[in-house]
């Protein structure tokens, strides 16, 4: 039987360590430009104000591509059903579905087994020519929101308690490079591979692409 609490999931690990590892580079990208030797107040109160802002609007800008990536995939599946039913012969209707499920599934099905699949869709009622996003679709899009947006937070909090920028730095990035840690240790347990490569793996990816956006302007 199917874990019921993992069907009800909005979001699934992937897109929540995505997420948050899209939300740290951001915001990393503004506290590594700090000069710890001559920044003061005025420039931690511009960084802070320039972190927030970019994860406010990307978080909303994920968001909005989360819902239309939905709404694209549930048009496609109802294409996907429509072509079924109107496939001219089984062969025909047989081979859509094997096309729209991964190679890796389609390979171990027998015949039988899609064809029975086939004459179960035909037997459903006939859906509406259009679909619309639910109720999971706009929890997933407030989802990916927080996910980008609070992961702010813990990077740039040294900086609003601390007043010695270095050390408000030093602490920032140490916090930067767990977060970073603990998302490729979490993503390597739920890909089943090595997980402490994974932690290290996503620190000097992190600290690469936060090189890099930083060299270019970022």
């Amino acid at each position: 039987m199917p874990d019921s609490n993992k069907s009800e999931r909005v979001l699934d690990p992937l897109e929540r360590f995505s997420e948050v590892l899209f939300g740290l580079i951001m915001v990393l990208t503004f506290t590594c430009s700090l000069r710890a030797g001559s920044a003061g107040r005025e420039e931690i109160r511009t960084m802070l104000t320039g972190a927030l802002g970019c994860n406010l609007a990307w978080g909303l800008i994920d968001a909005l591509m989360y819902l239309m990536a939905s709404l694209s995939e549930k048009r496609h599946g109802l294409a996907t059903l429509l072509a079924v039913r109107r496939a001219t012969n089984p062969a025909q209707g047989q081979q859509i579905l094997a096309d729209a499920l991964p190679p890796v599934v389609a390979s171990v099905l027998p015949t039988h087994d899609f064809e029975l699949i086939r004459q179960k869709l035909n037997e459903l009622a006939v859906p509406a020519d259009y679909v619309r996003l639910n109720g999971k679709d706009w929890r997933g899009a407030v989802g990916v929101f927080l996910l980008v947006f609070l992961s702010t937070f813990p990077p740039v909090i040294p900086f609003i308690f601390i007043t010695h920028v270095r050390l408000a730095l030093r602490i920032s990035n140490a916090i930067a490079i767990a977060l970073l840690a603990l998302t490729g240790y979490a993503y390597g347990r739920y890909a089943g591979h090595r997980p402490y490569a994974w932690a290290f793996s996503m620190v000097f990816v992190g600290g690469a692409m936060v090189g890099l956006a930083v060299a270019l302007g970022g």
